[in-house]
């Protein structure tokens, strides 16, 4: 290459034989957004940010109307409901939390970021040394709604009807509609202008219970919402019954339940009248609880120490239901019992033939030397010639 050539690379590229060296202004990735919340509720705004160096963040806080009053906010502030969490690699990442908002909660938040060297220099202006984002956050006061008490329902069949009620008594501004949820999910066909709402179980069970909720919506606030609780036992409706499996293998055995609270599972074998509590500790046994479902795994099953009766067994507030499974184990030789009885009858049925065979007696063996089929003789003919004889002697 031409040396001028090389020379031009070297000043468009950079020397390569000396460090490179980079720096780049911090900027926002990520920047709080505004909120309406309302009183008692939580808000969590979050605030990203790139540059090189990594940026350090920073929170402040300014109340209504005095946005050129701002105070720096710290983790634990606010009678420890203020929570602050950063998270520093390629990028910075903060996240502010606010839980039990009260209406003295309102204002305005700012995310500040810098990775100015001087940043912290009091005789620097933070204008120019930390770039700011800022969310603004309004709380309503939440609307007063009476709701139904909790209910617990009766293991009885034919128990009576219940009726869940809510009534929007005060809000902030005139409500749009109001819609049931049960257990985070809408019930269809709820939905009514009333201010009052009203939600029927015909013929409560077991698995009508659940965490109910009256929800009202609004034009330029958030939803509102009232909870009621129906309570019951209970109630193991799917189980296995038994369980076949071959020794060295695994087993599971599951069960599942309705009800509400979610019950605490135990598991544990039957061994006569008395009972043997099952948990994690051995390394061949593992529980998995998931709110109305269980598991009970068992790793390289033993043959002469885990068959048998197993029971698990859901508890909640209200009471507790349990059922048993069977556990057999079979020889790992099992699978091979169908191969080795046709293999069986196979042998039998050759026994058998070799043994008939050499016990045929020997009038049965055909003389390849003799005739086949018997001589035909003409029995007309010898008489006819014995008459003959006999009268040419007279």
């Amino acid at each position: 290459m031409h040396p001028t050539a090389v020379m031009l690379a070297v000043v468009l590229l950079g020397n390569p034989m000396l460090p490179l060296v980079s720096s780049q202004n911090a900027g926002f990735a990520r920047s709080p957004l505004s909120e309406t919340k309302l009183t008692g509720d939580t808000f969590e705004l979050y605030c990203e940010v790139v540059g090189d160096p990594t940026p350090e963040i920073q929170w402040w806080y300014a109340e209504v109307n005095r946005a050129d009053s701002f105070k720096q906010l710290w983790d634990g502030a606010r009678k420890r409901r203020v929570s602050i969490n950063m998270a520093y690699g390629k990028n910075g990442v903060s996240v502010l939390g606010i839980t039990r908002l009260t209406l003295e909660d309102s204002g305005t938040y700012e995310c500040r970021a810098s990775n100015d060297p001087k940043r912290n220099d009091l005789r620097q202006n933070p204008a120019l040394t930390w770039i700011r984002a800022q969310a603004t956050i309004s709380v309503l006061q939440k609307p007063k709604i009476n709701a139904s008490d909790q209910i617990i329902l009766s293991p009885d069949v034919s128990a009576k009807p219940v009726i869940l009620q809510c009534n929007l008594t005060t809000a902030h501004t005139p409500h749009n509609r109001s819609f049931w949820m049960k257990n985070g999910q809408e019930i269809v066909n709820t939905r009514t202008e009333r201010r009052t709402t009203v939600y029927s179980i015909p013929k409560p069970r077991a698995d009508d219970s659940g965490e109910y909720m009256c929800v009202y919506t609004f034009d330029k606030a958030p939803n509102a919402n009232a909870t009621i609780e129906v309570k019951a036992k209970p109630d193991v409706t799917s189980h296995k019954r038994s369980e076949n499996r071959n020794e060295g293998e695994n087993a599971t055995i599951s069960c599942k339940s309705v009800g509400y609270p979610h019950p605490t599972w135990t598991w544990r074998k039957v061994e006569g009248t008395s009972y043997k509590d099952i948990d994690n500790s051995t390394g061949r046994f593992f529980i998995n609880n998931m709110n109305n479902h269980t598991e009970l795994t068992i790793l390289n099953l033993d043959i002469t120490t885990d068959p048998g009766i197993y029971e698990c067994n859901a508890t909640n507030a209200i009471g507790n239901a349990a059922k048993t499974t069977i556990l057999r184990v079979r020889s790992h030789l099992a699978p091979l019992w169908p191969f080795l009885g046709v293999l069986a009858e196979i042998i039998i049925l050759v026994v058998i033939i070799v043994v008939y065979e050499k016990r045929k007696r020997p009038d049965d063996i055909i003389d390849d030397d003799e005739p086949v089929g018997p001589t035909k003789t003409n029995s007309t003919n010898n008489h006819k010639d014995k008459n003959i004889r006999q009268r040419n002697t007279k």
